[in-house]
Parts: C-alpha cells; sequence; structure tokens
C-alpha cells in the first residue's frame, strides 16, 4: 500500500515535467508528433514476416515492397507531406487540415488508403477543434474529413460498417479538440472576470480611501485654518480669545491625526496590537457641531426617530454628510453664517438637511469634490443626495439614506 502511494507521485511528477517541456516548445513538440505520426503510421500499414515487410496489394494479393514500386512511393510521399504539415498545425490548422485530407484522399485513389496520412488527418481534425477561429470552417473541415471516408467506400475500400466507424472515430477527434478549446475559453473568460473583479474592487477601495481622506482633512484643516486666520487677526486686542483659537487649533490637529491614524491603521491589513476605535456615527454629530461652533458658526442641530443601533454604513455616511456639510458652510460662508442640521427617519429613510443663510463672505477656496463625495456616499446606499442654493439665499445639502440599502 506504501509502496503504491511512493510510486504515485514521481510519476505524476515526470508526467508534469513532460507536459511543461511540451508547452514551454510547442514547435520542438510538433515536429516529434509529425515524426511519431508518420513512424505509427508505416508500422500500422505494414506488418513483419519472413519475406519482409509485406502489405495487402489493391488487388487482395500480398506483396512485397520494391525499389521499383511506383505507386507505394507515391503513397509514401503522400504520407511524409501530411506528416510533415502538422509541424504547423498551430499557426495553420485549416491548411493543415486540407493537406493532410487531400493526401488521403490521393492515397485512397492509387489504391494506398493506409500510406494516405489518416492517422496525420485526426490530429489535423483535433488541432481544428482546439485552435480553430471561425466555427464555420471547422464544420466545413469536419466535412472534408468525411468525404474522404465516403470515397474509400465508393472505391470498395471499406465496408459501411467500417465507414460507419471511421466517421465516428473523426467525429470525436474533432469534438475533443472542440471541448478542450471551450474549456480554454471558459477559462480564459473566468479569468478575466477575476482581474476585471479585482481592478474594480481596487477603483471602489481607491475611492472610498479618498474619500475618507478627504471628509477627515478638509474638515479638520478648515477648521484649523479658520481658527489660526481668527487668532492672528485677535491677537493684538484680546490675547484671551486667540489663546482660546489656538487651543481648538491645537484640538483639531489632534483629531486629524487620531483620524489618519484610525484610516491607516484599517488599511493595514496585518496590524498587531492596540485595537481601532469606532467608526463615528450619528451619536457623535453633537460634539461635531459644538466643534463648528466653537470655530465661529452659528450652528442648531435636531435629531428625532432616528433609533439607535443603524447599520454602520448608514451611520457613517449620515455623519460624513453632515460633516461635509459644515465644513462647506464654514469654507463657504465662514464664521458667523447661520446653519441649521435636521436629521430625521421618514419611512425607514434617514433624511438629512443642511441649510445656511449665506450672508457671510466666502473665506476660503474649495476643491469641488466635497458635493461629488456626498453624493456619492448616498448612491452607494441607495440614496439621492441634491445640493444648490437656496431661493430666499443661502445654500441647501438634502441627503436621503435608506436604512435597507434600498433605493430612496
Amino acid at each position: 500500500m506504501n509502496r503504491s502511494v511512493s510510486v504515485a507521485p514521481p510519476l505524476a511528477s515526470a508526467l508534469q515535467r513532460l507536459w511543461g517541456a511540451v508547452t514551454r516548445r510547442p514547435r520542438a513538440a510538433d515536429a516529434a508528433l509529425s515524426v511519431a505520426v508518420f513512424v505509427t503510421s508505416l508500422f500500422f500499414a505494414f506488418d513483419g514476416s519472413d519475406a519482409g515487410l509485406v502489405m495487402d496489394a489493391p488487388d487482395g494479393r500480398p506483396w512485397t515492397v520494391t525499389v521499383g514500386d511506383v505507386p507505394i512511393a507515391a503513397a509514401l510521399v503522400l504520407l511524409a507531406l501530411a506528416c510533415a504539415a502538422l509541424y504547423w498545425r498551430r499557426s495553420q490548422p485549416f491548411a493543415v487540415l486540407w493537406v493532410t485530407v487531400i493526401a488521403t484522399a490521393l492515397a485512397t485513389g492509387i489504391g494506398y488508403a493506409q500510406l494516405g496520412g489518416g492517422l496525420a488527418m485526426l490530429v489535423a481534425l483535433y488541432t481544428v477543434g482546439r485552435h480553430a477561429s471561425s466555427d464555420l470552417w471547422s464544420y466545413i473541415g469536419l466535412g472534408g474529413a468525411w468525404a474522404v471516408f465516403g470515397l474509400d467506400y465508393l472505391l470498395g475500400e471499406l465496408t459501411a460498417a467500417a465507414v460507419g466507424v471511421g466517421l465516428v472515430v473523426v467525429s470525436m477527434a474533432w469534438y475533443i479538440g472542440k471541448r478542450v478549446r471551450m474549456r480554454a475559453e471558459h477559462a480564459a473568460q473566468l479569468e478575466r472576470e477575476r482581474v476585471a473583479d479585482a481592478d474594480r474592487a481596487v477603483a471602489e477601495e481607491r475611492t472610498r480611501i479618498a474619500r475618507e481622506l478627504h471628509d477627515v482633512v478638509a474638515h479638520r484643516v478648515s477648521l484649523m485654518t479658520v481658527q489660526a486666520g481668527a487668532a492672528k487677526t485677535i491677537v493684538g486686542d484680546d490675547p484671551q480669545a486667540a489663546l482660546q483659537a489656538m487651543e481648538a487649533v491645537e484640538h483639531a490637529g489632534r483629531e486629524a491625526l487620531d483620524e489618519l491614524r484610525h484610516l491607516l491603521g484599517v488599511l493595514r491589513p496585518k496590524a498587531e496590537g492596540g485595537s481601532l476605535g469606532p467608526q463615528p456615527g450619528l451619536a457623535d454629530v453633537g460634539r461635531l457641531v459644538d466643534q463648528f461652533k466653537e470655530a465661529g458658526l452659528d450652528v442648531s442641530f435636531t435629531i428625532s426617530d432616528v433609533p439607535t443601533g443603524l447599520p454602520a454604513r448608514v451611520d457613517l455616511s449620515a455623519y460624513r454628510i453632515v460633516q461635509e456639510a459644515l465644513t462647506n458652510v464654514l469654507k463657504h460662508a465662514g464664521p458667523g453664517a447661520w446653519t441649521e442640521v435636521r436629521v430625521n427617519l421618514d419611512n425607514e429613510v434617514v433624511s438629512i438637511e443642511v441649510t445656511d443663510d449665506g450672508h457671510a463672505v466666502t473665506t476660503l477656496p474649495g476643491s469641488g469634490h466635497g458635493i461629488m463625495g456626498m453624493r456619492e456616499r448616498a448612491l452607494l446606499l441607495g440614496g439621492s443626495l441634491t445640493a444648490g442654493p437656496r431661493v430666499d439665499g443661502g445654500f441647501r445639502v438634502m441627503a436621503r439614506l435608506p436604512i435597507g440599502g434600498g433605493p430612496a
């Protein structure tokens, strides 16, 4: 039992190495195949006896091959041509098939079908099924092989039963090649789909990372810039207020670093030690609003009918949308702008509305990606987001996020 198990792996390894050599050197493999088919055809066409190499002549009487036998010499030439053509079987499968078909037909016509290249024709048929790019020509080639057996029957070389067996054999050779091609194409298609899925996943992950980085950096840096500018303006008149503004800058900077560390920790697949903190959600919007109040915005916040335990993706997206909307108000409307944030639940849809009066002067340029990022977050959840100026002045952002991921 153990002995048989120990023999199988070396045999399998040897076959694998042989197949590897064939796939690495296809031209050499086809040359060896041509020689092998030629030798095998001779072996089956002749049988050894005491009288030498003997073969049945067209009239049924045995004869001995001699140099002066022109028909047998012609048949050997046809066999050599058919086998030599196999060297180009991968690059020119149809041409090779027709060479073997014609050679076999001519040999049949002069009475030596055994030496016409029938085995070479089988190999060519398999190659057409395996490498053909046109199904029409593939079927035409198979029909040509069938025609050779019909010629054999008409010339009395084969019986009807033998013709039937021959048709089955050549059809099987062609079908096996076709099945191998279909399996290879299916495997290639699966590989292309796998690569496409991997590329799509990478692109989606990059978009998510870019969105998270934008939300974290734009929000915190905006707070720091506004507070630093305010401190610079009032440092001569009110040092205590300037000190408070700089403390707010320090606090925003620390929070930005904490969120960046968290995001980088998520990106590190084999991070060890130290648990990652939870992602922010609607429960943290109150603290977020307080930060913007410290930055100078006049913000009011109301939330109603929103249950706890929302799906993490909805909870985080809702927080990020409020954060980005308030950041845009701070950048474009400036400190002192009146802002209202409303969050409520309506038919299993979280509605978020952020409006401002827009009366202050724009203080910071925008990147143009904030609204796009908010809209992408809403769309990924099956929701929607609209943003634009209000009729009576100011700006309004309205998002609807389905809790179940369905269309809002």
